[in-house]
């Protein structure tokens, strides 16, 4: 397993940006596809986004889709999301996961989490 952790979260403004880093121990990185999901006060974690071990596969939740970009630098063992045209039902705690396949959006797939870091969108 991968130990992770999260960071950038923050209070913006409707409209702005972004950018959360997950930084990753461990030599295997590159064998981890990454996710990253969300999670609000009440509500069920989602699927946010997703990259493949290589980056050259990617897949995003309809909601995020056109805003949000999800990359990765295997050599520093960092996955990023690139948050665009934030709006307040984007406001959740999000987290980023790791997972020994090509690509998934399932919880369950994802066996390593990271703690988790909070983003409010505020009106």
């Amino acid at each position: 397993q991968v130990q992770l952790v999260e960071s950038g979260g923050g209070l913006v403004q409707a409209g702005g940006s972004l950018r959360l880093s997950c930084a990753a121990s461990g030599r295997t990185f590159g064998s981890y596809s990454m996710g990253w999901f969300r999670q609000a006060p009440g509500k069920e974690r989602e699927f946010v986004a997703v990259i493949s071990w290589s980056g050259g596969g990617t897949r995003y939740a309809d909601s995020v889709k056109g805003r949000f970009t999800i990359s990765r630098d295997n050599a520093k063992n960092t996955v990023y999301l690139q948050m665009n045209s934030l709006k307040p039902e984007d406001t959740a705690v999000y987290y980023c996961a790791a997972a020994l396949l090509f690509i998934s959006s399932v919880t369950t797939d994802f066996g390593s989490w990271g703690q988790g870091t909070q983003v409010t969108v505020s009106s």
